[in-house]
């Protein structure tokens, strides 16, 4: 059974062999704060110290990566001892770096094996994952991105002639390489799952992440690592891990700010309107805005408005804005079934300059976008799970946190669902009255 603790800054846990620990959770709530900073080490070199090669770390430093963030204070102790962990922190905590300091302190620069598998839901995170462990790297050990279907049989070849020390991969690819006898994963030390509650909660990746987890290695002879922004019923997680062998038997959930998810600084806010309203309240929001750059949520086609030949809403959103909105930031589309360079091509084109992204959830994990000022619902997500991660593209450093929020359209009949991801999510939301967005001059 999960135990609530709460621990010190820093404090490390026994990991002496042979002892069996039951799973526990660390929390961190806001009270603890100032405790925890006194007691913090001051850098992340200090935090490191030792334990992850020294050219890491200065790589880390020059591009900025000094002072740790909260879950890599509480981590970091942890994961540099080898424990399994559960990183449980909102979206932009800073898991990333904190799980890749462990990958880079477990591994043997001088073996050629594949030591590191991160495993990411979408291509997207992992080219960001693949971009700052390159960065880390500086050359030191090969990283390799296995995240299209079209580039691994050349990456086949490559992975048998020289094994990279990491790979960053997805689900689907991962299997492929390895039912393929590319490679073995009998080497691996650390294995991470990133956005964990996101593949879970794919029908389409559930099964092959089981086999990831208990079938290609042991739980025994490998580090393994979890991690999201959110974990829906994360004590029974905890258990599943145990129960399944997914994880050794100590390992720890790390829950930083569990009473707050939702970033405190968003402004929330929603206006009801019928379907058939709903693009031009859109258009009348931009105007109102002015965002800076904005991400629009569409809900994904459904199978029988794909046989029925109807054009995704996406395309529907975009095609409008491009048509009807006036001011000056681009509107580009973003879809989950765009081939890669599609995608990678929307996506470089939107860095460094103002944009209106019309995308699927895809862009709500894995995309760093720090100039998006707005977020705009235009269908409402699924889960609270998806709200918040939706609204974790936004608010991001180094945009001022007082111009940026998340605005949400929705049906009468859907204001129940909102309240409830209020409710779980705790933030508060503001109502737009309908006839303001039409008198707006």
């Amino acid at each position: 059974m999960a135990v609530a603790a709460a621990f010190p800054s820093g404090a490390l846990l026994p990991t002496t062999p042979g002892t069996h620990l039951a799973p526990f959770t660390l929390r961190f709530p806001f009270h603890l704060r100032p405790r925890c900073a006194a007691l913090a080490a001051a850098t992340l070199r200090e935090v490191c110290a030792g334990r992850v090669p020294d050219h890491v770390l200065q790589r880390a430093e020059e591009v900025g990566y000094v002072v740790p963030t909260e879950v890599q204070e509480q981590s970091l102790p942890l994961l540099l001892s080898g424990q399994d962990c559960i990183l449980h922190a909102q979206t932009g905590s800073g898991k990333t770096l904190a799980y890749l300091l462990s990958v880079f302190s477990a591994i043997d620069f001088s073996r050629s094996s594949v030591q590191a598998l991160v495993v990411v839901p979408t291509r997207e995170l992992g080219m960001q994952v693949t971009k700052v462990a390159r960065l880390l790297a500086a050359k030191a050990c090969t990283v390799m991105a296995l995240l299209d279907g079209g580039m691994l049989k050349r990456q086949k070849s490559w992975v048998k002639a020289e094994p990279p020390a990491i790979i960053v991969a997805t689900v689907a690819s991962l299997c492929q390489m390895v039912e393929r006898r590319a490679f073995s994963l009998q080497s691996m030390r650390v294995l991470v799952i990133d956005e964990v509650d996101f593949i879970f909660g794919s029908s389409k990746q559930v099964s092959a992440l089981r086999k990831i987890l208990t079938s290609y290695s042991a739980a025994s002879s490998r580090q393994t690592i979890f991690a999201s922004a959110s974990i829906p019923q994360h004590n029974r997680f905890l258990h599943n891990c145990v129960q399944h062998k997914w994880t050794k038997s100590d390992v720890v959930h790390v829950h930083v700010h569990p009473v707050q998810p939702m970033p405190s600084h968003l402004c929330h806010k929603y206006v009801i309107c019928t379907k058939k309203e709903r693009l031009h309240v859109l258009l009348s929001l931009l105007e109102r805005d002015a965002p800076k750059s904005g991400i629009i949520f569409v809900a994904e086609q459904s199978e029988r408005s794909k046989k029925a030949g109807n054009p995704p809403s996406t395309t529907i959103v975009a095609e409008f804005l491009r048509n009807a909105y006036k001011g000056s930031l681009d509107v580009l589309l973003l879809e989950e079934d765009m081939n890669f360079n599609a995608r990678a091509a929307s996506f470089s084109e939107v860095k460094g300059r103002g944009f209106l992204l019309v995308s699927t959830d895809i862009a709500s994990r894995g995309f760093d976008l720090p100039q998006t000022s707005h977020i705009y619902n235009f269908d409402l997500p699924k889960t609270a799970t998806d709200y918040l991660h939706r609204a974790g593209r936004t608010g991001r450093e180094p945009f001022s946190r007082l111009e940026c929020g998340v605005a949400t359209l929705i049906t009468e009949e859907e204001h129940f669902v909102l309240q409830r991801f209020q409710n779980e999510l705790k933030f508060h939301c503001e109502e737009l009255p309908l006839e303001s967005m039409f008198t707006f001059s």
